[in-house]
């Protein structure tokens, strides 16, 4: 099914922290949906790529659970590894939390799921190797991972376009 020897979760473990500027945020004072969720589907990509070591695409981003506001000036950082493998998608977890860096106060602000797929140098997709959980937490994830494919799966099938 996976290409070459399982690898562990940490290799593909990738954090990302950024400065909230009022740019990023809307007429409340709170960071964007939409640049947090370019964020996720960025480091997201990165721990994909340093899973199968090939080019990757986002297929599918579920399950994006906004849990609490991200105000200006606080930093965010962005937690993300690979979970769970088919033959050629990797799922990737990821959990923003928001730092006060004046107090040192951190809380969990996102989590989301998104999938990629490898691609071979044709443009197409190519198989990945297995993923090893290395601890409690990543074991559950990786254990309740095949259940969430399924409901992807279901989704696309029940996909509806105006245009069909």
């Amino acid at each position: 099914m996976n290409e070459g020897t399982a690898r562990p979760v940490g290799r593909s473990r990738s954090v990302m922290t950024e400065l909230v500027f009022p740019t990023d945020t809307n007429h409340h004072g709170t960071m964007f949906g939409g640049t947090l969720m370019k964020y996720i589907d960025k480091i997201s990509a990165i721990a994909a790529m340093r899973h199968c070591g090939k080019t990757v695409v986002t297929a599918s981003s579920d399950s994006l659970d906004f849990l609490a506001p991200i105000r200006m000036g606080e930093a965010v950082e962005l937690e993300a590894f690979v979970t769970w493998t088919n033959r050629s998608s990797m799922e990737v977890y990821v959990v923003v939390r928001a730092e006060n860096l004046f107090t040192g106060d951190r809380r969990v602000t996102c989590t989301a799921f998104s999938t990629f797929v490898a691609l071979g140098d044709d443009g197409k997709p190519t198989p990945v190797p297995a993923v090893v959980p290395e601890n409690e937490a990543e074991r559950k994830l990786h254990e309740s991972a095949p259940e969430r494919y399924e409901q992807r799966k279901k989704r696309r099938s029940q996909r509806f376009s105006v245009t069909e």
